[in-house]
Protein backbone atom coordinates (compact mmCIF):
# COMPACT_ATOMS: atom_id res chain seq x y z
CA UNK A 1 0.00 0.00 0.00
CA UNK A 2 2.61 2.48 0.49
CA UNK A 3 4.16 1.53 -2.75
CA UNK A 4 2.48 4.80 -4.70
CA UNK A 5 3.93 7.39 -2.26
CA UNK A 6 7.65 5.83 -2.00
CA UNK A 7 7.65 6.10 -6.11
CA UNK A 8 6.52 9.50 -6.22
CA UNK A 9 8.20 10.36 -3.65
CA UNK A 10 11.75 9.10 -5.61
CA UNK A 11 10.33 10.76 -8.43
CA UNK A 12 9.84 14.39 -6.56
CA UNK A 13 13.69 13.43 -5.90
CA UNK A 14 15.44 12.93 -9.13
CA UNK A 15 13.35 16.16 -10.36
CA UNK A 16 14.58 18.36 -7.84
CA UNK A 17 17.95 17.14 -8.37
CA UNK A 18 17.24 17.95 -11.93
CA UNK A 19 16.54 20.99 -11.30
CA UNK A 20 18.88 22.20 -9.46
CA UNK A 21 21.75 20.65 -11.71
CA UNK A 22 20.05 23.06 -14.58
CA UNK A 23 20.15 26.12 -12.50
CA UNK A 24 16.38 26.38 -11.78
CA UNK A 25 16.39 26.00 -8.12
CA UNK A 26 19.54 28.13 -6.59
CA UNK A 27 21.86 25.77 -4.76
CA UNK A 28 22.64 26.84 -0.79
CA UNK A 29 25.88 28.61 -1.09
CA UNK A 30 28.81 27.08 1.53
CA UNK A 31 30.20 30.17 2.86
CA UNK A 32 31.15 29.11 6.45
CA UNK A 33 35.38 28.80 5.61
CA UNK A 34 35.47 31.72 3.87
CA UNK A 35 36.73 35.12 5.13
CA UNK A 36 34.08 37.70 4.74
CA UNK A 37 35.20 40.96 2.98
CA UNK A 38 35.33 44.66 4.92
CA UNK A 39 35.07 47.81 3.45
CA UNK A 40 37.76 49.99 4.88
CA UNK A 41 39.55 52.31 2.41
CA UNK A 42 37.70 50.84 -0.29
CA UNK A 43 34.49 52.12 1.12
CA UNK A 44 36.08 55.31 1.93
CA UNK A 45 37.04 56.27 -1.59
CA UNK A 46 33.48 54.80 -3.42
CA UNK A 47 31.60 57.83 -0.86
CA UNK A 48 31.09 60.66 -3.06
CA UNK A 49 31.25 63.72 -1.27
CA UNK A 50 33.45 67.10 -0.70
CA UNK A 51 36.21 65.56 0.68
CA UNK A 52 36.13 62.86 -2.12
CA UNK A 53 38.67 64.06 -4.45
CA UNK A 54 41.89 64.81 -1.82
CA UNK A 55 40.97 61.56 -0.33
CA UNK A 56 41.54 59.73 -3.52
CA UNK A 57 44.80 62.48 -4.14
CA UNK A 58 45.99 61.15 -0.91
CA UNK A 59 45.67 57.19 -1.46
CA UNK A 60 46.06 56.71 -5.07
CA UNK A 61 47.93 60.10 -5.61
CA UNK A 62 45.29 61.49 -8.57
CA UNK A 63 42.60 62.99 -8.53
CA UNK A 64 38.93 61.28 -8.66
CA UNK A 65 38.46 62.00 -12.48
CA UNK A 66 42.21 60.28 -13.44
CA UNK A 67 41.01 57.26 -11.32
CA UNK A 68 37.79 56.84 -13.39
CA UNK A 69 39.27 57.55 -16.51
CA UNK A 70 41.50 54.80 -15.99
CA UNK A 71 38.31 52.21 -14.28
CA UNK A 72 36.79 53.02 -17.83
CA UNK A 73 39.71 51.86 -20.17
CA UNK A 74 40.95 48.77 -17.92
CA UNK A 75 37.29 47.14 -16.83
CA UNK A 76 36.90 45.03 -20.06
CA UNK A 77 40.32 43.46 -19.32
CA UNK A 78 39.72 42.91 -15.36
CA UNK A 79 36.46 41.38 -15.52
CA UNK A 80 36.26 38.43 -12.89
CA UNK A 81 33.86 35.18 -13.26
CA UNK A 82 30.88 34.90 -11.22
CA UNK A 83 31.44 31.50 -9.25
CA UNK A 84 28.99 29.47 -6.49
CA UNK A 85 30.91 31.08 -3.25
CA UNK A 86 30.60 34.90 -3.18
CA UNK A 87 30.58 37.68 -5.35
CA UNK A 88 33.60 38.44 -7.66
CA UNK A 89 35.72 41.61 -6.69
CA UNK A 90 34.57 44.47 -9.85
CA UNK A 91 37.49 45.96 -11.49
CA UNK A 92 36.76 49.38 -9.68
CA UNK A 93 37.88 47.87 -6.39
CA UNK A 94 40.90 45.84 -8.11
CA UNK A 95 42.22 48.85 -9.53
CA UNK A 96 41.61 51.27 -6.62
CA UNK A 97 43.81 48.30 -4.71
CA UNK A 98 46.57 48.11 -7.28
CA UNK A 99 47.07 51.84 -7.16
CA UNK A 100 46.75 52.53 -3.70
CA UNK A 101 50.06 49.19 -3.07
CA UNK A 102 51.94 51.11 -5.24
CA UNK A 103 51.39 54.43 -4.47
CA UNK A 104 51.82 54.01 -0.24
CA UNK A 105 54.23 51.19 -0.85
CA UNK A 106 52.49 49.03 2.24
CA UNK A 107 53.14 45.02 2.61
CA UNK A 108 50.62 43.25 0.71
CA UNK A 109 49.46 42.16 4.58
CA UNK A 110 48.54 45.73 5.56
CA UNK A 111 47.30 46.91 2.46
CA UNK A 112 44.93 43.95 1.60
CA UNK A 113 43.70 44.72 5.44
CA UNK A 114 42.66 48.11 4.60
CA UNK A 115 40.67 46.52 0.91
CA UNK A 116 38.97 44.18 2.65
CA UNK A 117 40.39 41.67 0.41
CA UNK A 118 43.28 38.62 0.80
CA UNK A 119 46.76 38.31 0.24
CA UNK A 120 46.67 36.15 -2.54
CA UNK A 121 43.71 38.42 -4.24
CA UNK A 122 46.23 41.45 -4.22
CA UNK A 123 48.91 39.23 -5.39
CA UNK A 124 46.80 39.07 -8.35
CA UNK A 125 45.18 42.08 -8.50
CA UNK A 126 48.87 44.11 -8.85
CA UNK A 127 50.01 41.65 -11.85
CA UNK A 128 46.06 41.89 -14.02
CA UNK A 129 46.02 45.78 -13.25
CA UNK A 130 50.16 45.97 -14.27
CA UNK A 131 49.23 44.01 -17.19
CA UNK A 132 46.25 45.60 -18.10
CA UNK A 133 48.30 49.01 -17.54
CA UNK A 134 51.11 47.91 -19.93
CA UNK A 135 48.20 47.07 -22.66
CA UNK A 136 45.57 49.83 -22.94
CA UNK A 137 48.45 52.86 -22.42
CA UNK A 138 51.15 51.17 -24.38
CA UNK A 139 51.76 54.20 -26.60
CA UNK A 140 51.35 57.13 -24.12
CA UNK A 141 54.90 57.12 -23.10
CA UNK A 142 56.41 57.78 -26.71
CA UNK A 143 58.90 60.05 -28.00
CA UNK A 144 57.91 63.22 -29.52
CA UNK A 145 57.51 62.74 -33.31
CA UNK A 146 54.86 64.59 -35.62
CA UNK A 147 52.82 67.67 -34.47
CA UNK A 148 53.79 66.58 -31.24
CA UNK A 149 57.82 67.10 -32.10
CA UNK A 150 57.36 70.26 -33.58
CA UNK A 151 55.77 71.79 -29.74
CA UNK A 152 58.24 70.15 -28.50
CA UNK A 153 61.16 71.72 -30.41
CA UNK A 154 59.44 74.80 -30.48
CA UNK A 155 58.44 75.24 -26.24
CA UNK A 156 62.32 74.39 -26.05
CA UNK A 157 63.64 76.50 -27.77
CA UNK A 158 61.88 79.62 -26.82
CA UNK A 159 63.93 78.81 -23.45
CA UNK A 160 67.11 79.27 -25.70
CA UNK A 161 67.73 75.38 -26.72
CA UNK A 162 66.83 75.11 -30.54
CA UNK A 163 66.54 71.41 -31.34
CA UNK A 164 66.02 69.82 -27.60
CA UNK A 165 63.59 67.04 -26.89
CA UNK A 166 63.61 66.90 -23.23
CA UNK A 167 65.33 66.71 -20.04
CA UNK A 168 66.85 63.13 -18.62
CA UNK A 169 67.44 62.43 -14.48
CA UNK A 170 66.76 59.77 -12.61
CA UNK A 171 65.03 59.02 -9.45
CA UNK A 172 64.15 56.42 -7.11
CA UNK A 173 61.89 53.58 -6.84
CA UNK A 174 61.48 52.00 -3.42
CA UNK A 175 60.88 48.07 -3.48
CA UNK A 176 61.34 44.94 -1.98
CA UNK A 177 64.40 43.96 -2.28
CA UNK A 178 64.64 40.81 -4.92
CA UNK A 179 65.21 37.27 -4.08
CA UNK A 180 68.99 35.93 -3.41
CA UNK A 181 69.95 39.59 -4.87
CA UNK A 182 72.64 40.96 -2.75
CA UNK A 183 71.83 43.59 -0.51
CA UNK A 184 74.75 46.01 -0.77
CA UNK A 185 73.37 46.51 -4.72
CA UNK A 186 69.87 47.93 -3.89
CA UNK A 187 70.42 49.64 -0.30
CA UNK A 188 70.50 53.12 0.17
CA UNK A 189 71.94 55.19 3.32
CA UNK A 190 68.61 54.32 5.17
CA UNK A 191 68.90 50.91 5.10
CA UNK A 192 65.44 51.34 1.77
CA UNK A 193 65.70 49.06 -1.15
CA UNK A 194 65.26 50.47 -4.62
CA UNK A 195 66.31 50.34 -8.27
CA UNK A 196 66.86 53.47 -10.54
CA UNK A 197 64.37 54.68 -12.53
CA UNK A 198 65.76 56.78 -16.17
CA UNK A 199 62.96 59.38 -17.26
CA UNK A 200 63.15 62.10 -19.77
CA UNK A 201 59.99 64.74 -19.76
CA UNK A 202 59.50 67.92 -22.11
CA UNK A 203 58.29 71.04 -20.69
CA UNK A 204 55.04 70.32 -20.33
CA UNK A 205 56.01 67.67 -17.80
CA UNK A 206 54.94 64.87 -20.30
CA UNK A 207 57.13 61.30 -19.85
CA UNK A 208 58.58 60.78 -23.20
CA UNK A 209 60.88 58.25 -22.51
CA UNK A 210 61.48 55.76 -19.21
CA UNK A 211 64.01 52.79 -18.48
CA UNK A 212 63.64 51.50 -15.18
CA UNK A 213 64.72 48.27 -12.93
CA UNK A 214 68.45 48.24 -12.20
CA UNK A 215 69.36 48.04 -8.60
CA UNK A 216 70.32 51.77 -7.11
CA UNK A 217 74.16 50.85 -6.44
CA UNK A 218 73.84 51.46 -10.60
CA UNK A 219 75.52 54.38 -11.43
CA UNK A 220 72.95 57.11 -13.46
CA UNK A 221 75.57 57.00 -16.53
CA UNK A 222 75.94 53.47 -16.14
CA UNK A 223 71.65 52.75 -16.22
CA UNK A 224 72.02 55.60 -19.45
CA UNK A 225 74.48 53.66 -21.31
CA UNK A 226 72.40 50.17 -20.91
CA UNK A 227 69.12 51.79 -22.02
CA UNK A 228 67.34 51.74 -25.52
CA UNK A 229 67.91 55.59 -25.40
CA UNK A 230 71.74 55.18 -25.85
CA UNK A 231 71.02 53.47 -28.96
CA UNK A 232 68.92 55.74 -30.30
CA UNK A 233 70.80 58.96 -29.48
CA UNK A 234 73.92 57.21 -30.99
CA UNK A 235 72.50 56.82 -33.86
CA UNK A 236 71.99 60.50 -34.29
CA UNK A 237 67.92 60.65 -36.05
CA UNK A 238 65.97 63.58 -36.27
CA UNK A 239 66.12 67.00 -38.04
CA UNK A 240 69.27 68.89 -38.02
CA UNK A 241 70.11 72.27 -36.82
CA UNK A 242 72.76 74.81 -37.72
CA UNK A 243 74.00 76.63 -34.79
CA UNK A 244 77.00 79.19 -34.44
CA UNK A 245 80.81 78.01 -35.15
CA UNK A 246 78.84 76.28 -37.72
CA UNK A 247 78.03 73.46 -35.29
CA UNK A 248 75.46 70.55 -35.97
CA UNK A 249 73.27 68.73 -34.18
CA UNK A 250 70.22 66.20 -34.68
CA UNK A 251 69.07 67.07 -31.34
CA UNK A 252 70.19 66.29 -27.75
CA UNK A 253 68.40 66.69 -23.69
CA UNK A 254 69.42 68.32 -20.90
CA UNK A 255 70.57 66.81 -18.08
CA UNK A 256 72.42 67.96 -14.79
CA UNK A 257 76.44 67.25 -13.69
CA UNK A 258 76.27 63.88 -13.10
CA UNK A 259 76.20 62.90 -16.97
CA UNK A 260 79.45 63.69 -18.80
CA UNK A 261 79.01 66.34 -22.04
CA UNK A 262 77.94 63.95 -24.72
CA UNK A 263 76.88 65.07 -28.57
CA UNK A 264 73.47 64.84 -27.17
CA UNK A 265 73.07 65.67 -23.24
CA UNK A 266 74.19 69.24 -22.36
CA UNK A 267 74.96 69.85 -18.88
CA UNK A 268 75.81 72.98 -17.16
CA UNK A 269 79.18 74.53 -16.94
CA UNK A 270 79.62 74.29 -13.17
CA UNK A 271 82.46 75.57 -11.23
CA UNK A 272 82.12 79.21 -8.92
CA UNK A 273 84.59 81.09 -10.99
CA UNK A 274 82.03 81.85 -14.06
CA UNK A 275 82.46 84.53 -16.29
CA UNK A 276 79.04 86.05 -17.23
CA UNK A 277 78.10 84.31 -20.10
CA UNK A 278 78.55 80.82 -18.51
CA UNK A 279 76.36 81.83 -15.45
CA UNK A 280 73.90 82.89 -18.51
CA UNK A 281 73.82 79.72 -20.14
CA UNK A 282 73.56 77.00 -16.05
CA UNK A 283 71.01 79.67 -15.22
CA UNK A 284 68.67 79.43 -18.24
CA UNK A 285 69.92 75.45 -18.56
CA UNK A 286 68.47 74.84 -15.00
CA UNK A 287 65.16 76.68 -15.23
CA UNK A 288 64.49 74.33 -18.48
CA UNK A 289 65.81 71.30 -17.05
CA UNK A 290 63.64 72.07 -13.56
CA UNK A 291 60.75 70.17 -15.71
CA UNK A 292 61.95 66.94 -14.89
CA UNK A 293 62.18 67.67 -11.23
CA UNK A 294 58.66 69.02 -11.25
CA UNK A 295 57.47 65.76 -12.82
CA UNK A 296 59.19 63.87 -10.04
CA UNK A 297 57.38 66.36 -7.86
CA UNK A 298 54.14 65.62 -9.56
CA UNK A 299 54.59 61.72 -9.56
CA UNK A 300 55.05 62.08 -5.91
CA UNK A 301 51.86 63.62 -5.52
CA UNK A 302 53.02 66.66 -4.21
CA UNK A 303 55.66 65.75 -1.25
CA UNK A 304 57.93 68.15 -1.16
CA UNK A 305 61.71 66.63 -1.17
CA UNK A 306 63.71 67.55 2.20
CA UNK A 307 66.66 69.55 0.80
CA UNK A 308 68.38 68.88 3.93
CA UNK A 309 68.75 65.24 3.43
CA UNK A 310 71.05 65.40 1.07
CA UNK A 311 73.72 67.58 3.26
CA UNK A 312 75.20 66.90 6.33
CA UNK A 313 78.27 68.82 8.75
CA UNK A 314 81.60 67.22 9.50
CA UNK A 315 83.91 67.11 11.97
CA UNK A 316 85.43 70.58 11.36
CA UNK A 317 81.49 71.56 11.42
CA UNK A 318 81.12 72.20 8.16
CA UNK A 319 78.13 71.95 5.97
CA UNK A 320 79.21 69.59 2.61
CA UNK A 321 76.80 67.66 0.25
CA UNK A 322 76.30 63.67 1.20
CA UNK A 323 78.14 61.03 -0.70
CA UNK A 324 75.61 58.20 -1.38
CA UNK A 325 78.35 56.72 -2.93
CA UNK A 326 76.85 56.36 -6.71
CA UNK A 327 78.51 59.22 -8.24
CA UNK A 328 81.48 57.41 -8.89
CA UNK A 329 81.67 55.45 -11.97
CA UNK A 330 83.86 52.97 -14.20
CA UNK A 331 85.91 54.99 -15.90
CA UNK A 332 85.43 53.74 -19.24
CA UNK A 333 82.03 54.28 -19.08
CA UNK A 334 82.93 58.01 -18.58
CA UNK A 335 85.55 58.23 -21.56
CA UNK A 336 83.23 56.75 -24.07
CA UNK A 337 82.30 60.22 -25.49
CA UNK A 338 83.56 62.24 -28.23
CA UNK A 339 84.76 65.37 -25.56
CA UNK A 340 85.48 68.03 -28.56
CA UNK A 341 82.53 67.70 -30.25
CA UNK A 342 80.33 67.64 -26.91
CA UNK A 343 82.24 70.78 -26.01
CA UNK A 344 81.47 72.61 -29.35
CA UNK A 345 78.08 71.96 -29.25
CA UNK A 346 77.93 73.50 -25.20
CA UNK A 347 79.89 76.60 -27.16
CA UNK A 348 77.53 76.86 -30.10
CA UNK A 349 74.60 77.05 -27.62
CA UNK A 350 75.78 79.30 -25.23
CA UNK A 351 77.19 81.65 -28.05
CA UNK A 352 73.53 82.03 -29.68
CA UNK A 353 71.97 82.23 -26.10
CA UNK A 354 74.02 85.48 -26.00
CA UNK A 355 71.18 86.78 -28.73
CA UNK A 356 68.25 85.29 -27.16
Amino acid sequence: MEAPDCVSMSESIVQSCCAMASGVIPQATPRWWMRRRTGGTWEDLRKMDDAADDYCKEKLRMSTRVFREIVEALSPLLQRWVTFYRLPLMPDHIIAYALYRWASGETYESSTSVFGIGRASGLIAVEDVARALLGVYRDNIVWPSGLRRVLVLRAFEAKGFPNCYGCIDCTHIYVDKSANAPSESYIDRKHRFFVVAQVVVDLDLHITDVFVGYPGSCHDIRVLQLSSLWARAEEGDGPVVVLPFEVKTHGYILGDNGYPPLEWIIVPYRGTDQCTDEERFDNKQKVARGAVVRAFRRLRAGMDFDENLLWEVDANGARRRVDLGLDHPPHPIVENYNRPRALALHEALAERMKHV
